[in-house]
């Protein structure tokens, strides 16, 4: 069962800004300046993952499971909404992590049809040194990203 949705900003959703505010030189700084920072994140998070013998995506996967399953486990469907992909996509990471004993499938008690996956012993190790590293590096990141954060606020108004 999935707590929380995952959402994502799309093109047709409206900005804050009216659509004839003129971008300022400023805008486009602090723009660059967090698609700057998230990318860094990104490739820290991509090279911590593979130090620990993951792929990215593996890594995403673990943290999906453990992070947005409000029970003890995540179906595959709720796996494939959270790193938006393909159903038979995600079948094919979990029969991989699978092999790799990061996670254990199930089917669901209440349906059958459903398979249910959860952190194996070695996957929650795993997740868990890695979640302390990156929660490192947001703190570390926490001062220029709120300041970013902060100047879109101001230039929303």
């Amino acid at each position: 069962m999935v707590q929380s949705k995952p959402k994502r900003r799309t093109a047709a959703v409206p900005a804050r800004r009216s659509a004839g505010a003129a971008m300022r030189e400023a805008d486009y700084a602090a723009l660059a300046q967090f698609r700057y920072q998230v990318r860094t994140f990104l490739a820290f998070s991509e090279a911590a993952a593979q130090k620990a013998g993951l792929t990215p995506q593996q890594h995403q996967a673990l943290l999906a499971i453990k992070g947005f399953a409000t029970r003890e486990a995540a179906s595959i469907g709720d796996v494939a909404r959270f790193l938006l992909i393909r159903h038979h996509t995600a079948v094919e990471l979990m029969d991989r992590m699978a092999k790799l004993k990061l996670i254990s499938r199930g089917a669901d008690p209440e349906d059958a049809r459903r398979v249910l996956v959860r952190l194996t012993a070695k996957g929650e190790q795993k997740l868990q040194a890695l979640s302390r590293i990156h929660l490192e590096e947001l703190r570390a990141a926490s001062p220029a990203l709120g300041k970013i954060l902060r100047s879109f606020r101001s230039r929303s108004r």
